[in-house]
């Protein structure tokens, strides 16, 4: 039994959303009940208990589109790279660092992500990865990271036919080999999707070998419309849009997760909605690749299921929230903007979406859910209440705030210091990768 008192309890749940001296209490994997300091902590006394000393106690974080393989490309300089475009940027630095990638590497980029997200306060993760060096295993490396920093995750790989026919049909048996893997784990902590990259690198024979293998049970994880060369080449090559297409292969439906959707107009928009496909915002890597900013204010007053992702640029959650917001206000040059909305899409609609692969109740702090709880060193400057807590969190918190992740019951992080794996060694053979990674791509 283990209680997270004494702080000021952010619970997303509207039938008591906001408790001033409150706390959270965990048996098992579940919260078994949420109330007053004083009351919980007289009803187990024999329970462990962490002090959040004033802070706030919340759910922890979802993060709904990742790239685990991203991470040795901080400070990367790559020989000769000088992008001029969106496609010059996927192919002179993206897919160069996958087509390096090794299993080990990927692995060690693995745990350098799920520490960041730990250390932002996040538990679950939806990754879409690519390591075109090494395709085979690799869902199985990042699957072991997240069981070693225990991180419930969600996973595919990105199919594609960019290297070849071989490489694609390769890719889309390693998705179809981990879901069926993911299907039978009754831990609730790890899940499988069929990944594919974006419609401009996958060609129709590809997408039925896809369809072919892939179990009922999953849908797609797929890039939608980022840049505006996705759309021409759609039209130009099938004569349709790229939500047509996917509606035409049978890729659409509830358990599709699109990413992006930059350049998508009404009638797509009423694709997604009617098939109830979900779709992830991803603000800074948008606005960093020059890509455009997607209608998702429209999306979510359509009513389409909208979350936020990061896509690999931070493991920060409070970072794209911030950033979403005042893009959003920006491009619509309206300041009303994005009040309401993203907050909807970071606490509300990423517990839903992540409601589709995973059985415990994500996103919320009550009775049953899954114990997935964080605390932030935060002293409101302001009076805090159940109708403010957005604005306190946009204007006053970072994911750097966060000092104790606890996800299924378990203490990941305490007082800022990792507690389940030794971080200054995992960093040390990351240096290593990282290094010997970036002499592979430049030596070329």
């Amino acid at each position: 039994m283990l209680i997270l008192g004494n702080g000021r309890v952010v619970t997303r749940n509207a039938d008591r959303p906001f408790i001033e001296n409150g706390a959270v209490a965990i048996d098992g994997t579940e919260i078994c009940r949420v109330g007053g300091n004083d009351e919980l902590k007289a009803a187990y006394p024999d329970a462990e208990y962490i002090d959040a000393k004033g802070g706030l106690i919340m759910p922890a974080f979802i993060n709904v589109h990742e790239h685990i393989y991203s991470s040795f490309a901080r400070g990367l300089s790559i020989k000769g790279y000088d992008p001029k475009g969106f496609l010059d940027i996927l192919d002179g630095q993206w897919w160069t660092i996958d087509r390096n990638l090794t299993l080990h590497d990927t692995y060690l980029s693995a745990m350098a992500t799920y520490i960041d997200s730990i250390r932002n306060g996040v538990t679950t993760v939806f990754d879409h990865h690519a390591s075109f060096g090494a395709v085979r295993g690799s869902l199985f490396e990042i699957e072991k990271a997240a069981k070693e920093t225990g991180v419930r995750s969600c996973l595919c790989y990105e199919v594609s036919d960019r290297d070849g026919m071989d490489k694609a049909r390769e890719s889309v048996l390693e998705n179809a080999e981990f879901i069926r893997h993911a299907l039978s784990d009754d831990t609730g902590m790890i899940a499988g999707m069929m990944g594919m990259h974006a419609q401009f690198t996958i060609s129709d024979e590809t997408m039925e070998f896809a369809a072919q293998n892939k179990p009922d049970e999953v849908g797609y994880h797929i890039h939608v419309a980022e840049g505006i060369e996705d759309l021409h080449h759609c039209l130009k090559h099938y004569g349709k849009r790229i939500v047509d297409r996917l509606m035409d292969h049978g890729i659409l439906g509830e358990k599709t997760l699109l990413g992006h959707c930059i350049y998508i107009n009404p009638h797509e928009m009423d694709l997604i909605k009617e098939t109830d496909t979900m779709v992830v915002h991803n603000p800074e890597s948008n606005m960093g690749n020059a890509c455009g900013c997607p209608p998702t204010m429209e999306l979510v007053h359509r009513g389409i299921l909208t979350g936020l992702g990061t896509d690999g640029y931070t493991h920060d959650m409070m970072e794209s929230f911030k950033v979403a917001n005042v893009l959003h206000k920006h491009h619509l040059c309206d300041p009303n903007a994005a009040w309401g909305e993203v907050p909807k899409m970071l606490f509300e609609n990423n517990a839903k979406i992540a409601g589709r692969y995973f059985k415990q109740e994500l996103g919320v702090l009550r009775e049953g859910a899954a114990a997935d709880v964080i605390i932030l060193d935060y002293d409101p400057l302001t009076p805090m209440n159940a109708d403010n807590i957005n604005g306190h969190l946009l204007f006053g918190v970072t994911g750097r705030d966060v000092v104790t992740t606890v996800a299924n019951g378990k203490v990941l992080m305490k007082d800022r210091r990792l507690t389940q794996i030794d971080e200054e060694k995992v960093m040390a053979d990351c240096r290593q990768a990282a290094g010997e990674l970036a002499e592979r791509i430049n030596s070329r």
